[in-house]
């Protein structure tokens, strides 16, 4: 039986103190009906669906007191024998950090990541375990709050070095053909829950401004189309209540519309983001986090007209992806490289899927291995978010750090996703199925440790890049979004 290995990837020192053994027993959850449901539901879209939970039965068989202690974003091997596989025992582990002492159940009742329960009182940080049982593994993350994650990070920090997970195809989520439909729940939720690009298809007609939503020539929904309008005012509102966020929205034309390129920028344009000015950036470069809190920030895939090419002082509009590299395993946008991307998604055949794996996990690797300094900003963290309106000499005193600043890396665009249209095994809820829980474990395991990616490359600033996913929510199951912002604390022990 394999020891327990133990990743602290919080920004505070964590000591295993000690553990207690249970034998394990199955609790129903849920009536027949709901669970009935359940089960055809994960069945039809391949996602994990449990109508029972493992839990620890009566009083500890025994107790160990061990004494590891684990640095921040260090793993450590224990001597501490895992819970034994098939179900039969439960294992409570009891931890104490800067924050107070805590206690978790390996495995979790659900098979999903646990919040680590304080069993002292105190009010110290909120900590998430998330178990990779086929390592032995246990990694602990400081439990962000999902719908305001980003209030935790400074302004000063560019978008490029920030670890941000994001959803493909992302309002695809209705009754629609099951290899159009890309997503578990809608954009309302992806936000709540931790999303921060949106990847958006639109179709257009030359003489219509109602931008509908679709997913390449098919419409998202077999019941009537969705529109664009419609879903940024989900965005708006979710802005509102959470202006301490931002929300990269990629948007390209699709669909069988007979608009042009141009014909839908100056849709866009001029009645939506016209409309709610203050609600967007279209600057044409990747902005710092300060600069775009409670806004959404414009990545285009589409071309411009010659009137929309003279914006910002004649260098064009919104971050500039028109030249998306097709089907790569790590394509360069633009001339100056300022996005990279793994958008590989030809999976022929079911076997293919561990070619996506390596590719996605190879650019994580890129991503984590890019240097940037993180000092910008106050040590006392008064570039936190806040309420708070600088005065002109803040304003002017930020201005110049930028100008002086070194160039921050590209911005990586990472695509979990592929599908086959012909083949039922890869469409997007198949594929996601093995991709997902295996990006799980990576980030989980090996991802910003020396040595440990596909091409043992350095650790840098050991971010993700944008990470864009199919099927996150399925469930109530958001430990892939979890794993990705809780990659974000590398940047707080970095000051």
């Amino acid at each position: 039986m394999a020891n327990l290995t133990i990743r602290n990837l919080t920004i505070h020192p964590l000591e295993l103190e000690s553990v207690e053994r249970f034998e394990a027993q199955k609790e129903q959850t849920g009536d027949a009906i709901t669970n009935t449901l359940g089960a055809i539901s994960g069945f039809l879209n391949a996602t994990d669906f449990s109508s029972s939970k493992t839990v620890a039965k009566g009083q500890a068989l025994n107790k160990e007191n061990v004494g590891v202690k684990v640095d921040p974003f260090r793993a450590k091997e224990t001597d501490v024998r895992t819970a034994d596989p098939g179900g039969r025992e439960v294992i409570r582990l009891f931890f104490r950090s800067e924050g107070g002492k805590y206690e978790v159940d390996v495995p979790s009742p659900n098979n999903k990541s646990s919040t680590m329960k304080r069993i002292d009182g105190s009010n110290g940080q909120e900590l998430t375990a998330v178990y990779v049982p086929t390592g032995s593994f246990l990694a602990v993350f400081s439990s962000a709050h999902l719908e305001a994650w980003m209030r935790e990070l400074h302004d000063e920090w560019p978008l490029q070095i920030l670890s941000i997970p994001g959803t493909h195809n992302s309002p695809t989520c209705y009754k629609a053909l099951p290899s159009v439909r890309c997503q578990a729940v809608g954009v309302p939720d992806q936000l709540r829950n931790g999303v921060r690009f949106l990847d958006i298809r639109v179709s257009a007609e030359p003489n219509d401004a109602n931008l509908a939503l679709v997913h390449s020539a098919f419409p998202v929904s077999l019941t009537g189309n969705k529109y664009l309008g419609e879903m940024l005012d989900d965005v708006y509102d979710f802005l509102a209540r959470n202006p301490s966020e931002t929300v990269i929205m990629s948007v390209k034309r699709e669909g069988t519309g007979k608009g042009t390129d141009q014909q839908m920028a100056k849709h866009l344009k001029k009645n939506y983001i016209d409309k709610k000015k203050e609600r967007w950036w279209t600057e044409p470069r990747v902005p710092r986090l300060g600069e775009v809190r409670g806004r959404i920030v414009l990545m285009r895939r589409f071309g411009l007209d010659d009137e929309l090419k003279k914006c910002h002082g004649g260098k064009g509009y919104g971050i500039d992806a028109q030249a998306w590299p097709d089907n790569c395993e790590d394509g360069k946008v633009g001339a100056d490289g300022h996005i990279r991307v793994q958008d590989f998604y030809e999976v022929t055949e079911s076997q293919n899927v561990e070619k996506k794996i390596d590719f996605s996990r190879g650019h994580l690797e890129r991503a984590a291995e890019q240097r940037f300094s993180v000092n910008n900003s106050n040590s006392n963290g008064n570039n936190k978010h806040n309420n708070k309106n600088d005065n002109k000499n803040d304003d002017n005193n930020k201005k110049e750090k930028r100008e002086a600043a070194p160039r921050p890396p590209p911005l990586f665009v990472n695509f979990l996703t592929a599908s086959n249209f012909f083949n039922a095994t890869c469409w997007p809820e198949r594929i996601a199925a093995k991709v997902n829980p295996a990006i799980i474990e990576y980030l989980c395991i090996r991802h910003g440790e020396e040595g440990k990616g596909p091409k043992k490359l350095k650790v840098g600033s050991a971010g993700t890049g944008i990470v864009v996913t199919d099927w996150v929510g399925a469930h109530d199951d958001w430990d892939l979004v979890r794993c990705i912002v809780g990659m974000n604390a590398r940047l707080q022990l970095k000051r």
